[in-house]
């Protein structure tokens, strides 16, 4: 993993749900996109993480993907009487993907995602650092299990929760990535500056993140001139909502919302060449030609 982040620019993929919402398949009440792996449509979530390759392979880039775990987590996994192996098979639906890429499968690397345990627009629903280290331990160990080259746990709200997620991650031998959910004003939406959770986070885990992220919100979120300078020795990752509608609107909306992908783009793009941030990818509302235009333009 240090050896891919020596590159100055990193893909990730566009948001992998959003193009199952724009199809006829529908996502799983509360497993999301998972219990796909074990389906016909198996074959159309295969398809849209190797459109993504494609786009990175015909580049030259290196791209982070994620697995479709997000939502397994221990207590939806039971209640929703799938396999307990969800995650693990999940990793390996990943890998067998990345085997039919055998000349570039070095620079594809996959990330054993999960999230928050509640809803990660309301931070007051977050758990404190101690419920959050118990309540994930679960699945990081299954997604390691699983063979992943990093641990990425996104869409988080609170730095109470992350830091227990930290303290988690950290008593495995696998790498690991934080993505927080920001507001407008540039702060995890508990109010905490990102500054103040890396320079806590760093402070309190035997072994720190490898990086930190940001998902889920549009890049003009950040404000990058109003952070404190620090942060972006070691931000590495931005992956964005297409739209600029407040996480409240988007949650609500009946329809997809996407801003001007030039706009957009550019945005992300400045993120990488003036603030070094290393891997670019989208989030809601964003698809292949999201990822294509930063590889165009870059």
């Amino acid at each position: 993993m240090q050896n891919i982040l020596q590159n100055k620019f990193i893909l990730a993929e566009g948001s992998v749900n959003e193009i199952i919402r724009r199809s006829n398949i529908k996502l799983h009440p509360t497993l999301a996109n998972a219990p796909l792996i074990y389906k016909e449509q198996k074959v159309f979530l295969s398809g849209i993480y190797k459109s993504y390759i494609q786009i990175a392979e015909k580049a030259g880039l290196p791209i982070f993907l994620t697995t479709p775990t997000w939502r397994t987590n221990s207590e939806r996994v039971k209640a929703s009487q799938v396999r307990s192996s969800i995650n693990v098979d999940a990793c390996h639906f990943m890998q067998t993907i990345r085997d039919e890429f055998p000349n570039f499968s070095q620079q594809i690397k996959i990330g054993g995602l999960f999230g928050c345990k509640n809803d990660c627009y309301t931070p007051e629903e977050a758990l404190s650092a101690e419920e959050a280290q118990e309540f994930h331990t679960w699945q990081i160990n299954e997604l390691v299990k699983g063979g992943v080259d990093f641990l990425i746990c996104e869409t988080i709200p609170a730095l109470s929760e992350a830091l227990g997620i930290a303290r988690a991650a950290a008593q495995t031998n696998t790498p690991y990535i934080i993505s927080f959910v920001i507001s407008r004003q540039g702060k995890i939406l508990d109010g905490t500056t990102l500054a103040e959770a890396i320079k806590t986070i760093d402070s309190s885990v035997p072994k720190p993140p490898l990086g930190y992220a940001v998902n889920c919100a549009h890049p003009s979120f950040l404000l990058p001139e109003k952070q404190d300078k620090s942060i972006f020795h070691r931000l590495i990752a931005f992956n964005a909502n297409s739209s600029s509608l407040d996480h409240c609107d988007l949650e609500n909306a009946d329809c997809l919302h996407v801003d001007n992908i030039q706009e957009w783009g550019d945005q992300m793009l400045e993120l990488n060449k003036k603030w070094g941030v290393k891997v670019l990818g989208g989030c809601c509302g964003s698809g292949v030609e999201h990822i294509e235009y930063l590889v165009q333009n870059r």
